[in-house]
């Protein structure tokens, strides 16, 4: 049996950022945050951290200062991928150097794969990681589909842990589970589908909504986990207002908003993305504002 990276839920974290650079006395206030809301793992420099406009010294950077403030509290994920393979080494050999528990490396975007490109470039990053390795399959946003059968051949390497699972396609997390088994953990990818994801086998989320209601989304995962389905399903309806605000725009920009206005940080965000419309703003607070969260 492969070790587990975590049980739960994992934030996918914003970076705080300025004008000038990243806010790293935000983001230390923001990781403290999460760990006091109980969250069992942080994920850093992911989607939801704008890895795609960070340069290649500050995701290096908030990797080491995230592995430095957590100081071994809750497992931490570093985002190491991008459509480069070379590139990926790189950024997996610096994250396991700087003490990242797991790496997170989403399929190619733009100049994509076949399904046998998937499995050389996830096998190349796999031989070259001394963490665990965490698959992220998001077809949305990479145009690229990482389909059950070449899962189940990446599942059979000892450092191919687990996937995110983030295609919107129930009936292929349920084919993913049926061929890859017990050689490949599932995390959902999509916070609206996190109970569903869970009754197939996964073992949690890698959440963009904890960001803003991590004490919430860890107690709906508990409360699967204890046995509580019910209670499990419960909230993640009562959650869904905030979900379906936080994907109102692409992601991170909602994430971003409701952080600042939360208090952490600017609501500074890279070009090409840009601040969130003010008719999406005014319903994502709304839900806030019923969530009590600001």
């Amino acid at each position: 049996m492969k070790p587990l990276v975590f049980q739960g839920i994992a934030t996918a974290m914003v970076t705080p950022m300025t004008a000038t650079g990243v806010d790293y006395d935000a983001l230390a206030r923001f990781i403290d945050f999460q760990l006091e809301n109980g969250v069992n793992a942080l994920v850093a420099v992911g989607t939801t951290g704008e890895s795609a406009t960070l340069s290649p010294e500050e995701r290096k950077e908030v990797i080491r200062f995230t592995v430095r403030r957590v100081a071994g509290r809750v497992p931490v994920i570093a985002g190491t991928g991008t459509n480069h393979t070379q590139h990926v080494l790189e950024f997996t050999r610096s994250a396991c150097g700087d003490g990242a528990d797991a790496v997170l490396v989403v399929t190619p975007y733009y100049n994509k794969a076949t399904q046998a490109g998937l499995i050389a470039h996830f096998t190349a990053v796999a031989d070259a990681s001394e963490k665990p390795v965490i698959l992220y399959n998001v077809p949305s946003r990479t145009g690229c589909n990482l389909l059950p059968d070449a899962a189940a051949v990446l599942s059979k390497h000892p450092n191919i842990n687990a996937i995110k699972e983030a295609s919107g396609n129930m009936a292929q997390v349920v084919e993913l589970v049926s061929k890859c088994g017990d050689d490949l953990y599932v995390y959902s990818g999509e916070d609206g589908v996190v109970v569903p994801i869970l009754s197939m086998g996964g073992k949690g989320c890698i959440s963009v909504m904890s960001n803003v209601v991590p004490k919430a989304s860890v107690a709906m995962t508990d409360a699967y986990f204890r046995g509580d389905t019910a209670e499990a399903a419960r909230i993640q309806c009562q959650l869904w207002p905030l979900i379906h605000c936080l994907f109102s725009e692409v992601n991170p920009i909602p994430a971003k908003a409701a952080v600042s206005a939360m208090g952490f940080g600017e609501e500074h965000l890279r070009l090409p993305l840009t601040p969130m419309e003010p008719a999406h703003r005014a319903a994502l607070l709304a839900e806030m504002r019923k969530l009590g969260v600001v």
